[in-house]
């Protein structure tokens, strides 16, 4: 008698008929399948021609891919590899394989109904008891772009440059409108040029590095702790249970301007307004601080001179209460130095950082694999989808 269990690779039967014997009941890829199914997916359906050859069912591909995120896999090539070869992908895909064109056309063509499905998740996340709002924290990071430094054009060369990569893009677009299968085949009229060259440029910076990145021209050189680099500005809100309310990419190489559009977008997703804000001292501006007063909003976001004093214990000189002249200033600095402001704005760093470490060490979001402000928009879109729904199924 063998002493071994029995081994026969090459059996026609392997696994049982219900995979949850193999995975278990309460395995991810079962809670996206679930989550999914509940999401109107309509506006992904609209936009397919009842015409021409088969399409990948949308909610097919949404799991798939949200499944993905979920697991920092966000390459299109690995991903394919991982609906023919991983067990949960082969159930999310229902035995279908889409390549990774298919799957990269999938996140371009959805960038409407990706950022409402963000939106859906949250309100998921709400009616289960979730996604609280009594307080929120937002903070932003900067996440590295897929862009080379070293192909770079002068402001001088911008012009001639930015011309020349219409025509190319254009050119691409129409071959593709023609033949999807093609990369050529088009030539532009003289009209077309020169409707292509009178469009407006990408805007540049007015200080800093004037330079643009020929391969990601839409990215911007933004300071972090390691130096220079080129990519993009990713903010968060995230509520005091750790779910992500609101969420938007940028070129800005500032906070100061954020606040505002981040509680428009909580708004927005959750159809009400936090009752408690915090933020780090990026995120302050006299404009702001008005506007959440007149909203409602209790906000706890220093300025950069009270932030020092809050770490370090010592007043900055030259500040005090007679060089600032705004009363709402001066009442959010009185309430930040009471003991029940400092335990509020310190809790901000609880809630909101450890989001931020999972995309970005758990997630692989230190870098985006796609070009262009509206391509990384969805990228980090996904990914906070997909950060939300491992959270709910854990709760």
């Amino acid at each position: 008698m063998s002493r071994f269990f029995a081994y026969a690779p090459d059996q026609a039967y392997l696994l049982p008929p219900n995979l949850d014997e193999v995975l278990g009941k309460e395995h991810l890829c079962f809670f996206v399948h679930r989550a999914v199914e509940q999401l109107d997916l309509r506006q992904f359906e609209q936009a397919y021609s009842s015409e021409g050859r088969l399409a990948y069912p949308p909610s097919m591909m949404l799991k798939v891919w949200l499944y993905a995120f979920a697991l920092g896999v966000n390459s299109t090539r690995r991903l394919e590899r991982r609906i023919q070869e991983d067990l949960a992908f082969r159930y999310l895909a229902g035995g279908l394989h889409p390549d990774h064109k298919t799957l990269s056309e999938f996140l371009r063509r959805h960038r409407r109904a990706i950022n409402d499905v963000f939106t859906q998740v949250v309100q998921m996340a709400r009616r289960a008891g979730l996604g609280k709002l009594g307080h929120m924290a937002i903070d932003s990071t900067r996440v590295r772009a897929n862009a080379s430094r070293q192909k770079m054009v002068d402001r001088t060369d911008r012009q001639q440059w930015a011309q020349d990569r219409r025509l190319v893009r254009s050119f691409q677009h129409q071959a593709a409108a023609q033949d999807p299968e093609e990369d050529g085949g088009v030539q532009l009229s003289p009209e077309q040029r020169q409707s292509l060259a009178e469009q407006p440029l990408p805007a540049l910076p007015k200080k800093g590095r004037q330079q643009l990145s020929t391969t990601d021209p839409d990215s911007r050189f933004l300071r972090t702790a390691e130096g220079w680099t080129l990519g993009y500005t990713a903010d968060l809100a995230v509520s005091d249970d750790h779910i992500i309310v609101g969420t938007r990419v940028t070129q800005n190489a500032t906070d100061n301007a954020s606040l505002v559009p981040m509680m428009d977008e909580v708004e927005r997703n959750c159809g009400e307004r936090p009752e408690k804000a915090t933020g780090d001292s990026g995120f302050f501006s006299g404009a702001a601080l008005h506007e959440m007063k007149r909203r409602g909003i209790d906000l706890y976001v220093p300025d950069n001179n009270l932030r020092h004093e809050m770490e370090t214990g010592k007043r900055a000189h030259g500040i005090g209460r007679c060089s600032i002249r705004d009363p709402e200033h001066l009442e959010l600095r009185e309430k930040l130095r009471s003991p029940q402001g400092r335990k509020m704005y310190q809790r901000r760093q609880a809630v909101v950082e450890p989001v931020f470490g999972i995309l970005k060490e758990q997630r692989g979001m230190r870098k985006f694999r796609r070009r262009g402000l509206a391509a990384v928009t969805t990228e980090w879109l996904m990914a906070a989808i997909a950060y939300n729904l491992t959270r709910m199924a854990k709760s």
